[in-house]
């Protein structure tokens, strides 16, 4: 398998994923700047969305979209326990939190990432984004991940919990999500990720 992704991105979640899988794959870096790979590739040959993360299957088949990509790193490891199994309640309570960050803390921080936002609107985003993390803190309350035990939300919430550093979002107050992150951080497949896109040494 093959994982596009851009150091720091909403890829990281997957990247993250793949490492706890333990799973064979090959990272390929895509930037989001110029959307050429290391080789000069036209990244929009490999996605037309001109985003990642990408996973290329090794019959060829491509995945966009990182909620889909990291349940099908989980159900490839069953044994792993990185996603409840298919049909069960737990599932749909596993995806009801991919689709709350990848909607409300996700694309909440497209507004701050974005050139053209102007000005005197990005207070409200931060605000709005802020409500988001403190609702996400009160129920990690007496957890260590939101589920209870490790799943593939985790990587993903971790991913843009880290992005507020850059863009203004304050969470150093949220006790639960603090504590949360630096679980996270201790996790030997977040390090073998962080590492692999140089976000730490």
């Amino acid at each position: 398998m093959k994982l596009y992704y851009s150091p720091g991105a909403c890829s990281l979640s997957p990247h993250i994923v793949l490492h706890e899988a333990g799973l064979a794959f090959d990272a390929v870096l895509a930037s989001t700047k110029t959307h050429k790979l290391q080789d000069g590739t036209d990244f929009y040959t490999i996605n037309e969305l001109g985003y990642v993360p990408v996973l290329e299957l090794d019959n060829g088949e491509r995945l966009r979209e990182g909620p889909a990509i990291v349940q099908y790193i989980a159900d490839q490891v069953p044994a792993k326990n990185l996603a409840p199994a298919n049909g069960t309640m737990d599932r749909y309570r596993l995806q009801e939190w991919l689709t709350f960050i990848g909607t409300e803390l996700h694309k909440g921080h497209s507004p701050l990432f974005a050139p053209g936002t102007p000005e005197d609107y990005k207070p409200l985003v931060r605000e709005r984004l802020q409500s988001r993390f403190a609702w996400i803190d009160k129920q990690l309350a007496g957890k260590d991940y939101l589920m209870g035990s490790f799943s593939v939300a985790d990587a993903y919430l971790y991913t843009v919990s880290r992005w507020g550093q850059f863009v203004g979002v304050d969470t150093s107050g949220l006790a639960n999500l603090q504590a949360f992150k630096q679980r996270m951080e201790a996790r030997p497949g977040v390090q073998a990720a962080l590492k692999a896109e140089a976000l730490i040494k």
